[in-house]
């Protein structure tokens, strides 16, 4: 049996922080949303340390103290640890001026909260449902087929779809638009533990990138609940040396960890370790007529510096903000102001994982003395803020760190001469 059709101003793909925040926007502005999403809320996904630059994002469309009232662990820098060598980073000794903090979430509460705010703001969330088919007209409204929980189909005309269905990629794959990450393959195991060998004070709430070596590394994400999220990355010939289930590759794999082992050891997992293989991916564009690529959809980078929420929610609200315009019969230039602004900040980031993987950028966290004014202006970086050309870490983020490196590593050289 097939529902009558319903028209909305846009529909957007998914209730993830991407979804939700574009919609808000587009909400506030008076446009007429739909938001489809294939889970039921709430539910368990991976990327559960955001980067204070996406706080900009949550307070300007009204979702900011919704936030604050789940009390979610604050997260006020991130900690590095290679060997004896520990390399904090404080995001209030930062070169770009913003926020200072931000928040270390159980993703499946955070994205429930920020959904069930919207709803109760009056956004219209269908949950459980699922985009079959989507078929453009040739000024860019859309016609999308709905798949419900009851297996019947309801069609949706949009003047405009945003797809922020995450690592779900809806559109890139009705639409044949995914290529080839250039981020190397690498793969990830992780689950969720109660914590409770949890050290008091700071030291229990820190998150913590244990760097086993130059391609493999463990996270410690502690919550406020008591849960800590914890996984291992590494490449792919890595995880192929261990046998077994996930639950006995990942109890080895804690072997890796001098600094951890003892606190994790032994613990049951809450739920079964999930290992994912190659799981950064790309796109061919990131819109079209009638459509823009928002979050995982358009790109999904290596999570060694928690890019994901981030990059979701800037380029969720950017995408808001222009289709607001077009809506309004303004004109918009995709090309320059989202596309390549969303590929500038993608570029940066990339840029950091690649040299994270080359050693370079290892390099200079771990080099003793540390320079300050150095560690300030990656530090803007890691709290997601590479659109500020202010600073030489961003705008010559192709070069800068595999220079310094090569320096250290020329002055280490010369010193053991």
């Amino acid at each position: 049996m097939d529902i009558q059709n319903e028209s909305v101003d846009v529909l957007i793909i998914g209730a993830g922080p991407s979804g939700i925040v574009a919609a808000a926007h587009l909400y506030n502005q008076g446009h007429k949303v739909k938001i489809i999403e294939k889970s039921k809320f709430p539910r368990f996904v991976i990327g559960e340390s955001l980067l204070p630059r996406c706080m900009d994002h949550f307070e300007e469309v009204g979702l900011l103290d919704c936030l604050k009232a789940k009390h979610f662990e604050v997260k006020s820098g991130a900690r590095f640890l290679s060997n004896d060598v520990v390399c904090n980073f404080d995001f209030s000794q930062k070169h770009t001026k913003g926020w200072d903090w931000t928040w270390q979430v159980p993703r499946a509460d955070f994205d429930n909260a920020l959904a069930t705010e919207l709803i109760n703001k009056g956004v219209d969330i269908n949950f459980e449902q699922e985009v079959t088919n989507v078929v453009f007209n040739a000024d860019g409204s859309s016609l999308t087929t709905i798949k419900t929980e009851t297996e019947e189909n309801h069609f949706i005309n949009a003047k405009f779809i945003i797809d922020s269905s995450g690592y779900g990629r809806v559109l890139p794959r009705l639409l044949g638009l995914d290529k080839p990450s250039s981020i190397p393959t690498h793969s990830s195991i992780f689950t969720h533990v109660k914590d409770i060998k949890r050290p008091e004070g700071k030291e229990g709430t820190l998150i913590t990138f244990d760097v086993i070596d130059k391609d493999t590394w463990f996270w410690v994400i502690p919550f406020s609940n008591g849960i800590t999220s914890i996984g291992f990355v590494g490449e792919n010939s890595l995880f192929e040396g261990y046998e077994g289930s996930t639950t006995q590759v990942m109890n080895n794999m804690l072997k890796l960890s001098n600094y951890y082992y003892d606190r994790f050891s032994d613990l049951n997992y809450e739920f079964k370790p999930v290992h994912i293989k190659n799981y950064s991916k790309a796109v061919t564009k990131l819109y079209g007529k009638g459509f823009a690529l928002t979050g995982n959809s358009a790109e999904f980078l290596d999570p060694v510096f928690s890019s994901g929420v981030t990059f979701a929610t800037e380029s969720g609200l950017l995408a808001a903000k222009l289709i607001s315009k077009e809506l309004n019969g303004e004109c918009v230039n995709w090309e320059t102001d989202y596309a390549n602004y969303i590929s500038e900040g993608v570029t940066v980031f990339s840029s950091y994982v690649k040299e994270w993987y080359t050693g370079n950028l290892q390099t200079l966290f771990f080099h003793r003395p540390e320079n300050l004014e150095v560690k300030k202006q990656i530090c803007a970086v890691l709290a997601g803020y590479v659109w500020d050309k202010s600073n030489p870490f961003v705008k010559k983020h192709n070069r800068i760190i595999a220079s310094m490196a090569h320096l250290i590593n020329m002055q280490k050289e010369t010193s053991t001469k």
